[in-house]
């Protein structure tokens, strides 16, 4: 039961995005960062995108609305950002309070500078695979994270567990590009006998946001699992009063599984590490242009 070191595979393309930004000196990549809020793991995870930043050459300017902010001035910002030829990227931290639409607000971001890739146009690139299209992180994350653990891609079955726009869509996409030619299936809350199908994945990706949901039941001897999932649960060992864990069985599914991906420790770097490389791209193709 090999692990998969996320934070491993991580720090290798963040010293690689490194290098490659050294080389654009004296331009330096910018990626900006519109939080609107103060929810805490929003909070936690700006702070780690602008700490990576920070560590790779970057630069990030965090730009911080209060949770009653109107449509029109968080558009209005947007349309500042795109305007700017110094900023590279801009990401708009999910989830946003419920008066703020997101797809309108995700839509309003430059393509060119849709480094988190959930812009209609980046979507649209990717199902047309086009060349600069940038992939939502985490599922840009999940397939690094099989190319460079070793996972065969070509013609093995791979079933998606989750169908949201941030991870289940844009994989099937990227699963299922040339290059990586997987077949795929995703299930949902309405999939029918789940089990029976999550049984003939050679590779199971879990993204449904339920704590270890997936059991060793529903996992063939071999497979490779990549766990998505966060969840917080209880846990009075703790000094948080609770501890992370996937949507996957972990102990269980790992003695049957080829590969799996820990949680914390798997994909979570992996999403971060996407983000930058997105950002450095976005600046490479600024400079060529």
């Amino acid at each position: 039961m090999p692990l998969i070191d996320g934070n491993a595979i991580a720090r290798q393309i963040l010293q690689e995005i490194k290098s490659r930004v050294a080389a654009l000196a004296p331009i330096v990549p910018h990626i900006a960062v519109v939080r609107v809020g103060d929810d805490p793991a929003s909070i936690s995870y700006v702070t780690k995108k602008q700490k990576t930043a920070a560590e790779v050459g970057m630069k990030s300017t965090l730009y911080l609305f209060p949770e009653t902010v109107s449509k029109g001035e968080l558009l209005a910002c947007l349309d500042t950002l795109n305007a700017d030829s110094a900023v590279h990227g801009i990401l708009v931290q999910a989830p946003l309070p419920a008066h703020l639409p997101e797809t309108e607000i995700f839509n309003r971001i430059s393509p060119d500078k849709d480094v988190d890739g959930f812009t209609s146009t980046n979507i649209g690139r990717l199902v047309q695979e086009l060349p600069g299209a940038f992939a939502a992180c985490t599922p840009a994350g999940i397939v690094e994270l099989l190319r460079r653990s070793g996972a065969a891609t070509a013609g093995k079955h791979a079933v998606i567990v989750g169908r949201s726009l941030i991870v289940g869509k844009p994989a099937a996409l990227l699963l299922l590009a040339k290059g990586t030619d997987a077949t795929v299936t995703v299930c949902h809350s309405r999939t029918h006998d789940l089990g029976a199908i999550t049984r003939s994945a050679d590779i199971l990706i879990a993204a449904i946001g339920r704590p270890r949901f997936i059991t060793a039941d529903m996992v063939k001897d071999g497979a490779v699992v990549i766990d998505v999932g966060i969840n917080r649960i209880p846990d009075a060992t703790k000094k948080t009063g609770y501890r992370l864990v996937g949507d996957v069985d972990f102990d269980a599914v790992a003695a049957k599984a080829s590969l799996i991906t820990p949680v914390p420790g798997g994909v979570g770097p992996m999403t971060v590490a996407m983000l930058m490389k997105n950002t450095l791209a976005s600046c490479e193709l600024s400079v060529r242009d």
